[in-house]
């Protein structure tokens, strides 16, 4: 079974398929000026177009991390942008959770695994 690697970098590759799956490395948002609905649509339009480079769709995902700054002042934000994404009847396993970020910037982060 061989390991499929898209857009390797030096430490990571932000899409790795693998036996039907589809892995995405944490995606967020280019611009990190934005409030938390700005990143989340970024970021869920990044994870659109690396499943589409993937070979897949939304409406293939089975399950998403989500990592908010500050679950008290994001989270509602994140999930109205989050719930309007899904494709409908299609909801993935969704884990969310509160974490220290790489960036004081970045409000949302999220990986994704979906099948082929």
């Amino acid at each position: 079974m061989s390991v499929q690697r898209l857009r390797t970098e030096k430490r990571f590759s932000e899409i790795v398929i693998h036996n039907g799956t589809v892995y995405l490395a944490g995606q967020l948002a280019e611009n990190l000026d934005g409030d938390i609905v700005a990143q989340t649509q970024e970021t869920l339009a990044s994870v659109d177009q690396f499943l589409a480079e993937a070979g897949t769709d939304k409406s293939k995902v089975l399950s998403v991390t989500v990592y908010v700054k500050d679950m008290d002042a994001h989270y509602a934000g994140m999930n109205q942008v989050y719930d309007a994404w899904v494709a409908e009847g299609c909801a993935p396993a969704r884990a969310c959770v509160e974490a220290k970020m790489y960036d004081p910037r970045v409000l949302v982060e999220m990986t994704v695994i979906a099948a082929l």
